[in-house]
Protein backbone atom coordinates (compact mmCIF):
# COMPACT_ATOMS: atom_id res chain seq x y z
CA UNK A 1 0.00 0.00 0.00
CA UNK A 2 3.24 2.32 0.76
CA UNK A 3 3.43 3.87 -2.94
CA UNK A 4 -0.26 4.54 -2.70
CA UNK A 5 -0.26 6.03 0.40
CA UNK A 6 2.79 8.28 -0.70
CA UNK A 7 0.52 9.85 -3.25
CA UNK A 8 -2.66 10.04 -1.13
CA UNK A 9 -0.36 12.32 0.72
CA UNK A 10 1.33 14.22 -1.79
CA UNK A 11 -2.36 14.83 -3.10
CA UNK A 12 -3.08 16.20 0.72
CA UNK A 13 0.27 18.55 0.94
CA UNK A 14 -1.11 20.16 -2.67
CA UNK A 15 -4.80 20.20 -2.40
CA UNK A 16 -5.06 20.95 1.89
CA UNK A 17 -1.48 21.90 2.97
CA UNK A 18 -0.74 24.83 0.65
CA UNK A 19 -3.51 26.54 0.22
CA UNK A 20 -4.28 26.55 4.22
CA UNK A 21 0.04 27.96 4.74
CA UNK A 22 -0.90 30.73 2.00
CA UNK A 23 -3.91 31.69 3.69
CA UNK A 24 -2.49 31.77 6.97
CA UNK A 25 -0.33 34.76 5.85
CA UNK A 26 -0.04 37.99 3.40
CA UNK A 27 3.67 36.91 3.34
CA UNK A 28 2.64 33.48 2.19
CA UNK A 29 0.83 33.77 -0.46
CA UNK A 30 3.11 32.47 -2.67
CA UNK A 31 4.13 29.56 -1.16
CA UNK A 32 4.36 25.89 -2.92
CA UNK A 33 5.68 22.99 -2.74
CA UNK A 34 8.21 21.95 -5.52
CA UNK A 35 9.02 18.31 -4.80
CA UNK A 36 7.27 15.96 -2.60
CA UNK A 37 9.04 12.39 -2.57
CA UNK A 38 7.68 10.42 1.11
CA UNK A 39 10.69 7.60 0.20
CA UNK A 40 10.64 4.27 -0.07
CA UNK A 41 10.64 3.32 3.69
CA UNK A 42 7.34 2.10 4.61
CA UNK A 43 5.33 2.82 7.64
CA UNK A 44 5.25 1.02 10.99
CA UNK A 45 2.49 -0.54 13.00
CA UNK A 46 4.19 -1.60 15.81
CA UNK A 47 0.21 -2.63 17.68
CA UNK A 48 -3.35 -2.28 17.41
CA UNK A 49 -6.13 -2.35 19.62
CA UNK A 50 -9.48 -3.05 18.75
CA UNK A 51 -12.61 -1.36 20.61
CA UNK A 52 -15.96 -3.37 21.10
CA UNK A 53 -17.43 -1.68 24.31
CA UNK A 54 -18.74 1.59 24.47
CA UNK A 55 -19.01 2.58 20.65
CA UNK A 56 -21.52 2.70 18.07
CA UNK A 57 -22.35 -0.72 16.32
CA UNK A 58 -21.58 1.50 13.24
CA UNK A 59 -18.71 1.59 13.27
CA UNK A 60 -14.84 0.16 13.75
CA UNK A 61 -12.57 2.36 15.95
CA UNK A 62 -8.43 1.05 15.60
CA UNK A 63 -5.58 2.74 17.54
CA UNK A 64 -2.24 2.31 16.42
CA UNK A 65 0.68 2.77 17.22
CA UNK A 66 2.24 3.96 14.61
CA UNK A 67 5.97 4.30 13.87
CA UNK A 68 7.64 6.16 10.69
CA UNK A 69 11.73 6.96 10.03
CA UNK A 70 12.08 7.80 6.55
CA UNK A 71 14.43 9.50 4.17
CA UNK A 72 12.41 11.68 2.07
CA UNK A 73 12.92 14.76 -0.23
CA UNK A 74 10.20 17.77 0.30
CA UNK A 75 11.39 21.03 -1.54
CA UNK A 76 9.11 24.15 -0.93
CA UNK A 77 10.14 27.71 -1.68
CA UNK A 78 8.09 31.14 -1.42
CA UNK A 79 8.37 33.15 -4.70
CA UNK A 80 8.07 36.40 -3.52
CA UNK A 81 11.51 36.26 -1.31
CA UNK A 82 13.24 33.88 -3.99
CA UNK A 83 13.03 31.56 -0.50
CA UNK A 84 13.48 27.63 -0.96
CA UNK A 85 13.54 25.05 2.24
CA UNK A 86 13.25 21.58 2.56
CA UNK A 87 12.97 18.56 4.39
CA UNK A 88 15.20 15.52 4.03
CA UNK A 89 14.05 13.28 6.88
CA UNK A 90 11.02 13.31 9.25
CA UNK A 91 10.58 10.54 12.74
CA UNK A 92 6.88 10.47 13.50
CA UNK A 93 5.90 7.90 16.64
CA UNK A 94 2.61 7.75 17.99
CA UNK A 95 -1.09 6.50 18.69
CA UNK A 96 -3.19 7.11 15.55
CA UNK A 97 -6.79 6.45 15.58
CA UNK A 98 -8.15 5.24 12.40
CA UNK A 99 -12.43 5.27 12.59
CA UNK A 100 -14.20 3.20 9.88
CA UNK A 101 -17.88 4.33 9.54
CA UNK A 102 -20.69 4.06 8.69
CA UNK A 103 -20.87 0.30 8.19
CA UNK A 104 -23.20 -0.38 5.51
CA UNK A 105 -24.29 -3.11 3.54
CA UNK A 106 -22.91 -2.99 -0.03
CA UNK A 107 -19.53 -2.93 -0.97
CA UNK A 108 -16.86 -2.04 0.09
CA UNK A 109 -19.05 -2.33 3.62
CA UNK A 110 -17.31 1.03 4.81
CA UNK A 111 -18.56 4.35 4.13
CA UNK A 112 -15.79 6.66 5.00
CA UNK A 113 -12.12 6.48 6.79
CA UNK A 114 -11.37 8.75 9.79
CA UNK A 115 -7.41 9.52 10.85
CA UNK A 116 -6.02 11.44 13.28
CA UNK A 117 -3.47 11.39 16.63
CA UNK A 118 -5.35 11.57 19.60
CA UNK A 119 -3.12 13.52 21.50
CA UNK A 120 0.64 15.02 19.82
CA UNK A 121 3.31 13.06 17.95
CA UNK A 122 6.74 12.65 18.68
CA UNK A 123 7.89 14.28 15.78
CA UNK A 124 11.27 15.31 14.73
CA UNK A 125 11.90 16.92 11.03
CA UNK A 126 15.43 17.66 9.79
CA UNK A 127 15.54 20.76 7.54
CA UNK A 128 17.37 21.83 4.79
CA UNK A 129 17.48 25.96 4.61
CA UNK A 130 15.33 26.50 7.52
CA UNK A 131 17.40 29.67 8.10
CA UNK A 132 15.84 31.15 4.97
CA UNK A 133 13.07 30.37 5.74
CA UNK A 134 12.66 31.82 8.96
CA UNK A 135 14.28 35.19 7.49
CA UNK A 136 10.43 35.54 5.79
CA UNK A 137 8.96 38.78 7.17
CA UNK A 138 6.19 38.00 9.01
CA UNK A 139 7.93 33.92 10.15
CA UNK A 140 11.24 35.70 12.22
CA UNK A 141 9.36 34.74 15.45
CA UNK A 142 9.35 31.66 14.99
CA UNK A 143 11.47 28.79 15.51
CA UNK A 144 12.01 25.25 15.00
CA UNK A 145 10.23 24.21 17.98
CA UNK A 146 7.35 25.93 17.46
CA UNK A 147 6.69 24.89 13.68
CA UNK A 148 7.09 21.20 14.68
CA UNK A 149 4.56 22.52 17.24
CA UNK A 150 2.00 23.96 15.03
CA UNK A 151 2.49 20.54 12.48
CA UNK A 152 1.58 18.38 15.40
CA UNK A 153 -1.43 19.88 16.12
CA UNK A 154 -2.73 20.22 13.04
CA UNK A 155 -2.41 16.12 12.94
CA UNK A 156 -4.15 15.85 16.77
CA UNK A 157 -7.76 15.46 17.55
CA UNK A 158 -10.09 17.63 16.75
CA UNK A 159 -8.60 18.03 13.31
CA UNK A 160 -8.94 14.81 11.64
CA UNK A 161 -8.52 13.56 7.74
CA UNK A 162 -11.67 12.28 6.32
CA UNK A 163 -11.43 9.92 3.24
CA UNK A 164 -14.60 8.87 1.67
CA UNK A 165 -15.19 5.33 0.00
CA UNK A 166 -18.91 6.02 -1.36
CA UNK A 167 -20.42 8.91 -2.73
CA UNK A 168 -23.98 8.84 -0.80
CA UNK A 169 -21.40 9.09 2.45
CA UNK A 170 -22.57 12.49 4.60
CA UNK A 171 -19.03 13.68 4.62
CA UNK A 172 -19.20 16.86 6.59
CA UNK A 173 -21.00 14.41 9.78
CA UNK A 174 -18.05 12.49 9.76
CA UNK A 175 -15.28 15.32 9.84
CA UNK A 176 -17.15 17.79 11.80
CA UNK A 177 -18.65 15.29 14.59
CA UNK A 178 -20.81 17.01 17.44
CA UNK A 179 -18.35 16.27 20.61
CA UNK A 180 -19.39 13.71 23.28
CA UNK A 181 -19.08 15.85 25.88
CA UNK A 182 -17.32 19.19 27.63
CA UNK A 183 -14.88 18.48 30.96
CA UNK A 184 -14.34 20.88 32.69
CA UNK A 185 -11.13 20.91 34.88
CA UNK A 186 -11.36 23.13 37.80
CA UNK A 187 -7.38 23.43 38.29
CA UNK A 188 -6.79 23.64 42.61
CA UNK A 189 -4.09 23.22 43.95
CA UNK A 190 -1.04 21.20 44.41
CA UNK A 191 1.27 19.76 48.05
CA UNK A 192 4.50 19.10 48.44
CA UNK A 193 6.03 20.16 45.15
CA UNK A 194 10.37 19.93 44.64
CA UNK A 195 12.33 23.14 45.16
CA UNK A 196 14.28 23.51 41.90
CA UNK A 197 15.79 26.70 42.75
CA UNK A 198 18.71 26.97 44.78
CA UNK A 199 21.28 29.38 46.08
CA UNK A 200 24.84 29.60 46.71
CA UNK A 201 25.70 27.27 43.94
CA UNK A 202 23.40 24.98 45.15
CA UNK A 203 24.14 24.66 48.98
CA UNK A 204 20.67 26.46 49.72
CA UNK A 205 17.64 24.33 48.59
CA UNK A 206 14.78 27.03 47.93
CA UNK A 207 11.32 27.46 46.55
CA UNK A 208 9.74 27.07 43.18
CA UNK A 209 7.69 29.26 40.82
CA UNK A 210 4.93 26.52 39.57
CA UNK A 211 2.46 26.87 37.15
CA UNK A 212 1.18 24.09 35.12
CA UNK A 213 -0.32 23.46 30.97
CA UNK A 214 -2.98 21.38 30.74
CA UNK A 215 -4.41 19.27 27.68
CA UNK A 216 -6.77 17.55 26.05
CA UNK A 217 -6.17 16.67 22.63
CA UNK A 218 -4.82 19.92 20.88
CA UNK A 219 -6.31 22.06 23.66
CA UNK A 220 -3.79 23.41 25.46
CA UNK A 221 -4.16 25.51 28.99
CA UNK A 222 -1.53 27.22 31.14
CA UNK A 223 -2.34 28.73 34.46
CA UNK A 224 -0.72 31.70 36.26
CA UNK A 225 2.33 31.35 37.78
CA UNK A 226 3.10 31.29 41.56
CA UNK A 227 5.93 32.66 42.72
CA UNK A 228 8.10 31.01 45.51
CA UNK A 229 5.66 28.54 46.43
CA UNK A 230 6.03 24.55 47.20
CA UNK A 231 2.41 24.02 47.83
CA UNK A 232 0.47 26.86 45.49
CA UNK A 233 -2.87 27.76 44.83
CA UNK A 234 -3.94 28.57 41.40
CA UNK A 235 -8.09 28.23 41.82
CA UNK A 236 -9.08 28.39 38.20
CA UNK A 237 -11.21 26.65 35.68
CA UNK A 238 -10.86 25.31 32.11
CA UNK A 239 -13.17 23.81 29.24
CA UNK A 240 -12.60 21.34 26.74
CA UNK A 241 -14.65 19.85 24.27
CA UNK A 242 -13.99 15.83 23.96
CA UNK A 243 -14.30 14.10 20.47
CA UNK A 244 -13.29 11.16 20.84
CA UNK A 245 -13.93 8.56 24.18
CA UNK A 246 -12.74 5.76 24.66
CA UNK A 247 -8.70 6.63 24.31
CA UNK A 248 -8.65 10.15 25.28
CA UNK A 249 -6.49 11.40 27.97
CA UNK A 250 -5.97 14.66 29.95
CA UNK A 251 -2.93 15.76 30.21
CA UNK A 252 -1.53 17.67 32.59
CA UNK A 253 2.44 18.88 33.50
CA UNK A 254 3.69 20.75 35.97
CA UNK A 255 6.87 23.46 35.57
CA UNK A 256 9.15 25.94 37.69
CA UNK A 257 8.72 29.04 35.68
CA UNK A 258 12.92 30.04 35.09
CA UNK A 259 14.49 32.76 33.45
CA UNK A 260 16.52 30.52 31.18
CA UNK A 261 14.43 26.78 31.23
CA UNK A 262 11.95 25.50 32.76
CA UNK A 263 12.58 22.73 35.50
CA UNK A 264 9.70 20.09 35.20
CA UNK A 265 8.07 19.49 38.43
CA UNK A 266 5.80 15.99 37.81
CA UNK A 267 3.20 15.46 35.08
CA UNK A 268 -0.65 13.30 35.19
CA UNK A 269 -2.82 11.26 32.73
CA UNK A 270 -6.04 10.51 33.33
CA UNK A 271 -8.15 8.42 31.32
CA UNK A 272 -11.46 10.24 30.40
CA UNK A 273 -13.46 7.00 30.71
CA UNK A 274 -13.50 7.16 34.43
CA UNK A 275 -14.44 11.17 34.52
CA UNK A 276 -17.55 10.22 32.43
CA UNK A 277 -18.51 7.31 34.67
CA UNK A 278 -18.16 8.95 37.46
CA UNK A 279 -19.35 12.71 36.37
CA UNK A 280 -17.46 14.26 39.49
CA UNK A 281 -13.82 13.21 40.27
CA UNK A 282 -12.46 15.92 43.17
CA UNK A 283 -9.28 14.23 44.20
CA UNK A 284 -6.01 14.58 45.35
CA UNK A 285 -4.09 12.86 42.48
CA UNK A 286 0.15 11.96 42.94
CA UNK A 287 2.01 13.49 40.89
CA UNK A 288 4.33 11.11 38.04
CA UNK A 289 7.99 11.30 36.75
CA UNK A 290 9.25 13.05 40.18
CA UNK A 291 9.82 12.11 43.81
CA UNK A 292 7.03 13.81 45.18
CA UNK A 293 4.46 16.19 45.03
CA UNK A 294 0.26 16.15 45.05
CA UNK A 295 -1.92 17.92 42.60
CA UNK A 296 -5.48 18.70 43.70
CA UNK A 297 -8.11 18.34 40.49
CA UNK A 298 -11.85 18.68 40.21
CA UNK A 299 -13.19 16.85 37.33
CA UNK A 300 -16.47 17.48 35.66
CA UNK A 301 -18.21 15.30 32.65
CA UNK A 302 -21.11 17.90 31.58
CA UNK A 303 -23.62 15.99 28.53
CA UNK A 304 -24.79 17.68 25.70
CA UNK A 305 -28.17 17.88 25.35
CA UNK A 306 -29.65 18.29 21.93
CA UNK A 307 -32.74 20.95 23.32
CA UNK A 308 -32.10 24.39 25.63
CA UNK A 309 -35.64 23.06 28.52
CA UNK A 310 -32.77 22.73 30.99
CA UNK A 311 -31.18 26.26 30.41
CA UNK A 312 -32.28 27.88 33.07
CA UNK A 313 -31.49 25.50 35.30
CA UNK A 314 -27.67 25.44 34.02
CA UNK A 315 -27.69 29.08 33.91
CA UNK A 316 -28.45 29.41 37.99
CA UNK A 317 -25.91 26.89 39.04
CA UNK A 318 -22.94 28.58 37.04
CA UNK A 319 -23.85 32.32 38.30
CA UNK A 320 -22.78 31.00 41.84
CA UNK A 321 -19.48 30.19 40.27
CA UNK A 322 -18.96 32.64 37.57
CA UNK A 323 -15.81 34.02 39.44
CA UNK A 324 -13.85 30.81 39.15
CA UNK A 325 -13.01 31.15 35.41
CA UNK A 326 -11.68 34.21 33.56
CA UNK A 327 -14.39 34.66 31.07
CA UNK A 328 -16.95 32.97 33.06
CA UNK A 329 -18.57 29.35 32.91
CA UNK A 330 -20.10 27.72 29.82
CA UNK A 331 -23.78 27.10 29.92
CA UNK A 332 -24.10 25.99 26.32
CA UNK A 333 -22.59 24.83 23.18
CA UNK A 334 -22.40 27.40 19.93
CA UNK A 335 -21.83 24.34 16.97
CA UNK A 336 -21.13 26.61 13.36
CA UNK A 337 -20.41 24.91 10.02
CA UNK A 338 -19.10 27.26 7.20
CA UNK A 339 -19.77 25.25 4.38
CA UNK A 340 -18.85 26.91 1.61
CA UNK A 341 -18.77 30.55 0.05
CA UNK A 342 -19.61 31.56 -3.27
CA UNK A 343 -18.34 35.23 -5.93
CA UNK A 344 -16.19 36.35 -3.38
CA UNK A 345 -14.19 39.09 -4.59
CA UNK A 346 -10.53 38.81 -6.38
CA UNK A 347 -8.18 38.85 -3.47
CA UNK A 348 -5.98 42.26 -3.95
CA UNK A 349 -3.04 40.09 -2.84
CA UNK A 350 -3.56 37.67 -5.63
CA UNK A 351 -3.51 40.45 -8.06
CA UNK A 352 -0.57 42.29 -6.69
CA UNK A 353 1.14 38.69 -6.99
CA UNK A 354 -0.01 38.28 -11.01
CA UNK A 355 0.97 41.05 -11.87
CA UNK A 356 4.21 41.77 -10.05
Amino acid sequence: MWPFICQFIEKLFRETIEPAVRGANNHLSTFSFTKIDIGHQPLRINGVKVYTENVDKRQIILDLQISFVGNCEIDLEIKRYFCRAGVKSIQIHGTMRVILEPLIGDMPLIGALSLFFLRKPLLEINWTGLTNLLDVPGLNGLSDTIILDIISNYLVLPNRITVPLVSEVQIAQLRFPIPKGVLRIHFIEAQDLEGKDTYLKGIVKGKSDPYGIIRVGNQIFQSKVIKENLNPKWNEVYEALVYEHPGQELEIELFDEDPDKDDFLGSLMIDLIEVEKERLLDEWFTLDEVSKGKLHLKLEWLTLMPTADNLDKVLTSIRADKDQANDGLSSALLILYLDSARNLPVSSVLVDTLWS
